[in-house]
């Protein structure tokens, strides 16, 4: 842990854009998937399969929970403190060593899951962390907690990575709270599954690719101002932008997107010194998916990877202190990283 410098308490100013139309929104998309959902399954006689659960409490020393996992399901977008099984985001076995001294870093979706995780070891590791999130605000202050017990600052702020406006006020409260800007993560995400194009509508088409890409295209252009040479901009993708998901057509169209975004804008930002990467994870126990998929579905949560159960978000993050510490990855630039929990092929 470092403790150079004195945490100061966090911030949850008022909303800077309409979270609240934005959750309203997504909860309607979610409400109508789930009731045709529920429609498929009246009419084939489905029954849910019934399990029993021991869960090992989450920490150093216990076996990282596999499936059958809690048939829960939560309303989006999705909060951890609600979450049956806890995601483990501590990492208590990784030391700190200083590798972001100085730094700061501003991570969107930061409030839970791989975001929360990330902006640990960050702290962690010596740096200031602002966190952007929709509206989940007990989680935004646990993380912001969490940050300041590692001995850095906080800084957490509500609203709607599709705001362009919410981007830039975002970048600028950074930048006038902690004095810079080094470390971009994009990580804000909106998922909802569809077992056919037809379920798809423009409207929820819209707001995965606005949330998901456009997103990352205004959190960069609002960064990029402040950004020197040896800073950073890491983007979250995912396995379903290499491999694809047939129940997640626009969401895998998205990160897919990103992929390629992230290579382009890694060449586009090479002369300046500036490097761009991104994290490809599989399954991760997140609240993204339990906000997302049935409870059929959530029981058997990753067990089709080769290691039989979905990531923690502790065993995704330490990918994105190594792509934000120069000390790590000075000359890597345009990767994508896979952490699929699968061997070769398997991506």
């Amino acid at each position: 842990m470092t403790t150079s410098k004195k945490p100061s308490s966090s911030t949850l100013p008022a909303d800077a854009a309409p979270a609240h139309d934005t959750v309203a929104k997504q909860r309607a998309i979610q409400a109508a998937q789930d009731h045709h959902d529920d429609s498929k399954k009246r009419s084939s006689k489905e029954k849910p399969s019934e399990s029993s659960h021991d869960f090992a409490a989450p920490g150093p020393g216990h076996e990282e929970p596999k499936p059958p996992l809690p048939r829960q399901t939560l309303q989006k977008p999705g909060s951890e403190s609600d979450l049956q099984l806890e995601p483990r985001y501590a990492a208590e076995h990784y030391r700190g060593s200083g590798k972001l001294d100085g730094m700061s870093v501003l991570i969107t979706g930061g409030d839970s899951g791989i975001g929360r995780a990330v902006a640990v070891l960050c702290a962690r590791e010596g740096a200031d962390v602002a966190i952007a999130y929709l509206d989940e605000h007990e989680d935004a202050r646990k993380t912001c907690e969490l940050i300041e017990a590692e001995g850095t600052r906080s800084l957490a702020m509500a609203g709607d990575v599709k705001d362009v406006a919410f981007c830039d006020t975002v970048v600028r409260k950074v930048v006038a709270t902690f004095g810079k800007l080094n470390v971009l993560v994009n990580n804000a995400a909106f998922q909802e599954h569809a077992a056919s194009l037809e379920d798809l509508t423009e409207e929820r088409f819209d707001e995965t690719f606005r949330t998901n890409i456009y997103g990352y295209f205004h959190m960069a252009k609002a960064a990029l101002p402040h950004l020197q040479r040896g800073d950073s901009i890491i983007n979250t993708g995912s396995v379903t932008g290499l491999l694809g998901s047939k129940e997640l057509l626009d969401y895998s169209a998205t990160k897919g997107a990103i992929h390629a975004f992230t290579k382009a804008l890694a060449h586009n930002l090479a002369e300046r010194g500036i490097r761009v990467n991104a994290v490809a994870p599989g399954p991760v126990w997140t609240p993204l998916n339990p906000a997302d998929k049935t409870p059929d579905d959530i029981e058997k949560f990753g067990a089709s990877t080769h290691l039989g159960r979905p990531a923690q978000p502790e065993e995704i993050s330490p990918a994105y202190v190594f792509l934000a510490a120069p000390c790590c990855s000075s000359y890597i630039t345009g990767i994508v990283l896979p952490i699929t929990g699968n061997a070769g092929d398997g991506a």
